[in-house]
């Protein structure tokens, strides 16, 4: 066995996802609401095998909550998911842009406050599921309320943390 396999089998054994017993799924699930983020973060490595998304608390919760149920009782059937697959199919006509503006892959979920603080003001906006809130106003876009905020034009996904300087996610 060459240092290269062996590596390649000390990788596959970690990113073992792990079986859960039916009697852990309800004493895992109310753990959830007191686990720390940190917590929560490092299950998620555990039972996904990635790192987790940067959204907020309670997406996690919640696909943790579906995962741990998942493992211990089993996902959806194959044919439910060929199911899912061509209703999707037949929403966006198999237009990859169009489904991911409408799974909002790019865009937290709906619910999701984000906050600025711009020269000792604290600014909060609420991701819609159609676009943006601030101060009880509707906007279609981040930048639009950035410029509102600062009167000058920014990057929204930048403004409010969502993207680095280089662009990337």
């Amino acid at each position: 066995m060459t240092r290269r396999t062996k590596t390649a089998a000390a990788q596959a054994a970690a990113l073992t996802i792990p079986t859960i017993p039916k009697e852990d799924v309800l004493p895992r699930l109310a753990a959830l609401r007191t686990a720390g983020t940190a917590d929560l973060k490092d299950q998620w490595r555990r039972l996904f095998g990635a790192e987790p998304p940067p959204y907020n608390r309670r997406f996690l919760e919640s696909r943790l909550a579906y995962r741990i149920q998942e493992l211990a009782y089993g996902g959806l059937k194959p044919e439910t998911v060929e199911r899912l697959e061509a209703l999707g199919e037949r929403l966006d006509g198999g237009n990859i842009t169009t489904r991911r503006i409408r799974g909002g892959e790019e865009r937290p979920i709906a619910g999701t406050r984000l906050l600025r603080e711009w020269q000792g003001v604290e600014h909060t906006v609420t991701v819609l599921r159609d676009g943006f809130e601030w101060q009880g106003r509707p906007y279609q876009s981040l930048s639009a309320i950035a410029r509102a905020i600062t009167g000058t034009r920014w990057n929204g996904w930048t403004f409010f943390g969502l993207r680095n300087q280089r662009g990337a996610a």
